[in-house]
């Protein structure tokens, strides 16, 4: 059975952000970098140790998964999955980004 998906408020404006400034070279590619971001949700959901443990924090219940170059940091939990946050590869993350949730 899969776990409930929460989607953190800074998550779903990483994902609207990633989303607007791809749209301004293309609509459609910034369509299908939101529609598979949200597959790795889905698939965390069913799957949810299916992501490698974020190295940054080593913590076992932070996991992330990839598509291109945008990392999905989500949090397990026992009946949900929280989505904390979706970064660039490139970007440091936050240390208070753990504590957040």
């Amino acid at each position: 059975m899969a776990a409930r998906i929460v989607w953190a408020q800074r998550a779903l404006e990483d994902l609207t952000q990633i989303a607007a400034f791809i749209a301004q070279d293309s609509p459609h590619f910034a369509a299908v970098t939101a529609s598979r971001i949200v597959g790795l949700v889905e698939q965390a959901a069913v799957f949810p140790r299916s992501g490698r443990v974020v190295p940054e924090y080593a913590d076992p219940r932070l996991r992330e998964l990839f598509w291109r170059r945008y990392r999905v940091i989500y949090k397990v939990e026992a009946e949900r999955v929280i989505v904390i946050a979706v970064i660039h590869a490139s970007q440091l993350l936050p240390e208070d980004l753990a504590s957040t949730f």
